[in-house]
């Protein structure tokens, strides 16, 4: 065992591990797909995360060895069972002190001065996440793409698939969402949306990949796209506003860190999401755009190896 340190961002859609020193120096990164244990199961996980681990490793030119301290924040990994379970195997295999963490935690870590604050992550799923100054946390949204994950990019492109197919019957408002996205999935008609949708293996994550048209859609003047993305702005700052009044940030300014393909890569929607939150009384400042959450758990991981080192030394001293 050394002191390097592992911190990795469990995503819908990637997974990203980076090694660094003990000083969050980092020495190399690696990549692999998701490692949603909700989603996937956490033997799936497993397997994403010691690729990604793996590939941090040969990113580095180091050869593979047990590190010190490892953060993982991962999306779907919110129940104990999982959480114990990937803990297990980590300890085991990986380091010597592990700690799995929600997606809005490393987040926060990463885009707050002083780590308090609330999270917000709209990429493929969604989620709010905070802390106050107490250290009383409290969460909105994460309830999965199915029943949840509002204001995501599947979330918008589920709404846009429905009135764009609504559209083709006759029976919703005329929009360019429908030629849109038959030309983007290069379809012939609307009613092979059916076989693409159902039938083509198209994952979750596959689906939210239309999202950046309904932004193209919204600048370019359709109405119905800019409903959608408006509606879909307005529910993720009310879990910004939940979260909020959880915390009891209701007469207070606090930082807010975003974060996800939704939010950082398409500005129309940022500002509409601004915008909801001035509506729901939400004071933020400063403002930051995370775009490595995964520095938020390296900075997590180095602060499980201090807590160890000053627990050690007051051991001995005692």
């Amino acid at each position: 065992m050394n002191d390097l340190i592992i911190g990795i961002d469990g995503g819908g859609t990637h997974t990203r591990a980076q090694l660094a020193d003990t000083r969050g120096n980092v020495l190399g990164a690696g990549e692999a797909a998701s490692s949603n244990p909700m989603v996937h199961g956490v033997d799936a996980a497993q397997r994403e995360l010691d690729l990604a681990i793996a590939r941090a490793f040969a990113n580095a030119q180091r050869p593979r060895e047990r590190a010190a301290a490892l953060c993982m924040g991962l999306g779907g990994a919110g129940r104990a069972r999982e959480q114990q379970e990937l803990i297990a195997w980590a300890r085991r295999d990986i380091a010597e002190r592990v700690e799995v963490v929600n997606d809005g935690e490393i987040v926060l870590a990463a885009g707050t001065p002083e780590n308090w604050g609330v999270a917000v992550i709209a990429g493929t799923g969604s989620f709010v996440w905070g802390r106050n100054r107490a250290g009383e946390t409290a969460r909105a949204g994460g309830w999965g793409y199915l029943i949840g994950d509002e204001g995501s990019g599947f979330d918008i492109a589920r709404c846009a698939l429905r009135a764009a197919t609504q559209y083709a019957d006759g029976r919703g408002e005329q929009t360019n969402l429908l030629n849109t996205i038959l030309e983007f999935w290069k379809l012939d008609a609307p009613q092979e949306i059916v076989t693409r949708v159902y039938r083509s293996g198209l994952t979750h994550a596959d689906i939210a990949k239309l999202a950046p048209l309904v932004v193209q859609q919204a600048e370019l003047g359709d109405r119905v796209a800019s409903r959608l993305l408006n509606d879909a702005a307005d529910e993720l700052a009310r879990g910004v506003a939940a979260v909020s009044r959880a915390l009891h940030f209701d007469s207070t300014i606090f930082p807010l860190a975003l974060t996800g393909g939704v939010l950082l890569g398409a500005e129309f929607y940022r500002q509409q999401f601004l915008r909801a939150l001035q509506k729901e009384q939400c004071a933020c400042e400063p403002i930051a755009r995370v775009h490595q959450p995964v520095m938020g758990a390296v900075r997590l991981a180095r602060e499980i190896l201090y807590s160890k080192k000053v627990r050690d030394s007051e051991r001995i001293r005692g």
